[in-house]
């Protein structure tokens, strides 16, 4: 495994256990196998770091990790909204999950963490539109306006995750994923099918 690799893999591991207030470049120096001053030969703070584990992070996705391409666009958009919003989750996913969120409250204030969420939600909401139109195109879905679509989709997830981890309401995980169901049932299948 390279360096970067490595120290990728490391602050993933310090972030989840840690979340983004008590990391240091020491809880990740804990979970890397080299010397700290290897740490700072590359980067010269956290916030360096985890900005590049961001950007590793979108680097690293791919569809087909999230769903099957031999399913139709109907089964792949529900598997993907399953994917992005589990009914349940465990406590690794809930620890990546609000760790994520402290990091996405950086961008309040800082424009290098913005930009790194602004290309997450473009990568997420163009794979939706995409699976939306390739539906429309194999007439499994109705002829609507795919981006508005994706981006209702993709804020009604973003905002069940807000509240299933900073009002601990699992019911507002439930009631979303229900009203997606209904949305993609009502909205996106025609009334023949």
């Amino acid at each position: 495994m390279d360096t970067q690799t490595a120290i990728m893999e490391a602050t993933y591991r310090a972030l989840c256990e840690h979340g983004y207030a008590d990391l240091t470049i020491d809880t990740i120096n804990a979970e890397f196998e080299k010397s700290k001053s290897l740490l700072y030969y590359h980067y010269d703070d956290k916030d360096e770091i985890l900005l590049n584990l961001l950007g590793y992070l979108l680097d690293q996705f791919t569809v087909e990790e999230a769903v099957d391409l031999d399913d139709d666009p109907d089964i792949q958009l529900r598997t993907f909204v399953e994917w992005l919003l589990p009914w349940t989750i465990d406590d690794n996913e809930r620890e990546l999950q609000i760790a994520l969120l402290e990091l996405r409250s950086q961008a309040l204030s800082d424009e290098a963490y913005s930009e790194q969420f602004t290309r997450a939600d473009a990568l997420l909401k163009g794979t939706i539109v995409d699976l939306i139109e390739e539906g429309i195109e194999e007439e499994i879905f109705r002829a609507v306006n795919a981006d508005r679509a994706a981006e209702h989709v993709l804020s009604t997830i973003n905002g069940a995750m807000v509240r299933r981890h900073t009002a601990e309401d699992e019911s507002a995980v439930r009631t979303t994923r229900k009203g997606l169901e209904e949305y993609i049932e009502s909205y996106l299948i025609p009334d023949d099918n």
